[in-house]
């Protein structure tokens, strides 16, 4: 009893009572059925413009029609191949995974687990959270409508018109979905998402013959009050939530006066919705560029939003607070600085849900080439390489050289410290919370050569899974660093919280002396003991493909310590790893059969060596071969 209760002192001095009195409050609004009054179902229709007006007076949007300037018109198999998988009901999940859902799609049914959910229940009575239903974004994945740009690609380059499908794919959902009813009313991210990209389709639709002036009406009922939801639920995300969520939310509100001016209340909306996203961006991102949420994955979702507001505000003569230009230009070069230059692909590090909002190009998922340059074409008129999907923002961008990644790069308030020798990059995270931690990965350790990830991080594989694979993924045991008694470096709670967060935390990275040296200390394990700290220091000779590791853990006690690496399975004969003891013994490694997921939903056999010992020190020599 004494434990939980300094448990949950802890997490409301980490959250704040602002967290915890919205949340209760939000608790009993919901256990009194309130929300059902804030967001009604069936509502009256209301006609705001008729098809013709709207066709006649559309506002500014990144192209009008099937005309997308400059964009040449190339048929390539593979999207050919995607277009007919979703015809047969084959959809990609997660940009990986290939799901049949059949052409008669139920979209109340999870296709992980067949479980079915209640369209009569108000989206407020709907678990988010159910061993029974199991992962609700099984549900939310194709409702959320990203598909849509395989569709319309396939279209633009084939010169074959898909409106039919499309628009009956839309009202089928808007049949079956009865508004603020069942799964698909329940994330105002999913909403806005799929405001975003049923507009994305209106536009390049707008002439077709299948755009009926009833099927208008019907579509434009249904965005206003899906617009209408978000603004009245705005508040969860930004105070219990706090991450991409409040985002993507906030710019919808903003953009729903830029896009749907005809609507009512859009005004009032589209103030308090670029005042919230200017929050947001000026909160979630840090001075350094680095992101909150500690997820490649997440922060590129934040670019491709970012790349949305800017240009939609500059097309509507607005602007944004200078912070937004500020953080997005600093995210771009904190992003740059992580990537592999060989393959375009950044660390698999941190939250990775799966999510590629707007996908314009076949490139693969974890791929961040043109969603960068996206951004970068926004800001400047310019992208690094030649992936045209900037075109599809109404950019025409010329091409500039990319810099040369600096050899030594530190951004000390999210803590990332990376070296970039030739096609050699070292990524160590070691950094302190002020805002929630989503994994224990402190002092984790990546290796890129040559476009090879020898050590890498594991990923998140599913957030709803079974505690023992949750815990291997989110902890300690699926990153590159020492745990204490297999413990994590915080200690695990529900979902997606953490107790006794790192709040101290200090490291340094140099070039001196011929050589890269890394030094990183925090102080853990606060569940075991009081003033436990976990060193490590990095060195490695420029030009050579060695690592010398140091791990010193300090006040353990009499607990036993372990090492754990992570090895990409096919360049096994490639990497030596040696690690002795303090005295100099060395230590014969554990080699298991473990789990990487570089997709969400995706769990594939790995290696990983584990190092244990009595000892307070780990010295390792990590060497690549080839």
């Amino acid at each position: 009893m004494i434990q939980k209760i300094k448990r949950i002192a802890n997490l409301i001095s980490n959250m704040g009572l602002r967290y915890l009195f919205f949340r209760i409050f939000y608790t009993i609004k919901t256990k009194l059925g309130w929300q059902k009054k804030a967001f009604p179902t069936q509502p009256t229709s209301s006609k705001y413009t008729s098809l013709e007006n709207w066709r006649n007076d559309l506002p500014a949007f990144f192209f009008y029609g099937k005309n997308i300037p400059n964009l040449p018109k190339e048929k390539d198999e593979n999207l050919a191949e995607t277009h007919q998988e979703i015809q047969k009901g084959i959809f990609t999940f997660f940009n990986k995974t290939k799901i049949k859902l059949g052409t008669e799609y139920n979209w109340m049914v999870n296709p992980s687990t067949e479980y079915r959910y209640n369209i009569k229940k108000h989206w407020s009575e709907v678990k988010d959270l159910s061993k029974e239903a199991g992962d609700i974004k099984y549900v939310w994945e194709k409702a959320r409508f990203s598909f849509l740009y395989d569709i319309i690609r396939y279209d633009y380059h084939f010169e074959d018109d898909q409106s039919a499908f499309v628009f009956s794919e839309i009202e089928d959902f808007i049949t079956k979905n009865p508004i603020n009813q069942g799964p698909n009313y329940k994330c105002s991210q999913e909403i806005s998402l799929r405001v975003m990209n049923w507009t994305f389709a209106l536009y390049y639709y707008k002439d077709s013959e299948h755009l009926t002036e009833a099927l208008f009406q019907k579509i434009m009922h249904n965005i206003y009050w899906q617009i209408h939801h978000v603004y009245h639920n705005i508040h969860f995300s930004r105070i219990t939530v706090r991450n991409n969520h409040a985002i993507t939310e906030t710019l919808m509100l903003y953009l729903s006066e830029k896009l749907f001016p005809f609507f009512p209340n859009v005004d009032e909306w589209s103030k308090k919705g670029k005042k919230w996203f200017e929050q947001e961006i000026a909160y979630q991102i840090y001075e350094d560029g680095t992101f909150l949420q500690f997820s490649m994955n997440y922060h590129r979702v934040v670019i491709q939003l970012l790349t949305w507001g800017i240009q939609l505000a500059k097309l509507h003569n607005e602007e944004f607070d200078n912070v937004v230009y500020d953080r997005a230009q600093k995210s771009l070069d904190f992003l740059d600085v992580c990537s592999d230059p060989v393959t375009g692909k950044l660390p698999n590090y941190g939250s990775n849900d799966g999510a590629l909002f707007f996908k314009l190009t076949n490139d693969d998922y974890r791929v961040y080439t043109s969603q960068l340059d996206d951004l970068r074409a926004v800001l400047h008129g310019y992208t690094h390489h030649n992936s045209k999907s900037a075109l599809w923002y109404g950019i025409q961008p010329t091409i500039k050289s990319q810099p040369a990644l600096p050899a030594i790069n530190t951004f000390e308030k999210s803590g990332y410290y990376i070296s970039q020798d030739g096609n050699t990059k070292t990524f160590i995270r070691c950094g302190a919370y002020k805002d929630r931690p989503f994994q224990s990965d402190n002092l984790h350790l990546d290796i890129w050569a040559n476009g090879i990830n020898y050590l890498r991080d594991t990923g998140s594989y599913k957030y709803n899974a079974g505690l023992d694979t949750v815990n291997y993924f989110n902890g300690a045991e699926g990153h590159n660093t020492v745990s204490i008694a297999k413990a994590d470096q915080m200690q695990k709670g529900g979902r997606f919280i953490w107790y006794y967060w790192i709040n101290k935390a200090k490291a340094s990275l140099k070039k001196e002396n011929n050589s890269f040296t890394f030094e990183g200390t925090i102080n853990a394990f606060k569940q075991l003991g009081s003033n436990i700290q976990h060193t490590r220091n990095v060195t490695k000779p420029v030009g050579e493909n060695t690592w010398q590791v140091t791990d010193h853990i300090k006040n353990k006690g009499n607990r036993k310590i372990y090492q754990y690496w992570h090895l990409h399975p096919d360049h096994l004969d490639a990497i030596e790893i040696i690690t002795k003891d303090e005295d100099g013994n060395q230590i014969e490694p554990l080699t298991e059969e473990k789990w990487f997921s570089g997709y969400y939903g995706v769990k594939e056999k790995a290696i990983r060596l584990t190092f244990a010992s009595e000892k307070n020190v780990f010295n390792t020599t990590i060497r690549i071969k080839q």
